[in-house]
């Protein structure tokens, strides 16, 4: 098992950038998926990007080219760099793992608020 903490969420205005860390408790280096979703006030979870062991990444389409997903596996650590932030980017923020046997994990998430 692993246990994910977020952290580096807050408030901010439009325009303004936050990053989001997601630590792990042990190695990441054999974790294939790790992600972040997002969940709105009254909306459900959605998907906000992805990163595979090999480097591989995907964005839902609101944030490409504002956001960038990236894991170092020497702090065992993910991250989520959020540029241009809108208010329709606020929401809490979830990060996920995904382990053998389709098991996947969750952190207890972190608040992301960006005003006008």
């Amino acid at each position: 098992q692993v246990q994910l903490v977020e952290s580096g969420g807050g408030s901010v205005q439009a325009g303004g950038p936050l990053r989001l860390s997601c630590a792990a408790s042990r190695s990441i280096f054999t974790i294939n998926t790790m992600g972040w979703y997002r969940q709105a006030p009254g909306k459900q979870r959605d998907l906000v990007a992805a990163i595979t062991s090999r480097g591989t990444t995907t964005y839902v389409d609101s944030v490409k080219g504002r956001f960038t997903i990236s894991r170092d596996s020497a702090k065992n650590t993910m991250y989520l760099q959020m540029n241009s932030l809108e208010p329709e980017d606020t929401a809490d923020y979830y990060c996920y793992a995904d382990l053998p046997y389709l098991l996947r994990t969750w952190g207890q998430g972190t608040q992301v608020t960006v005003s006008s």
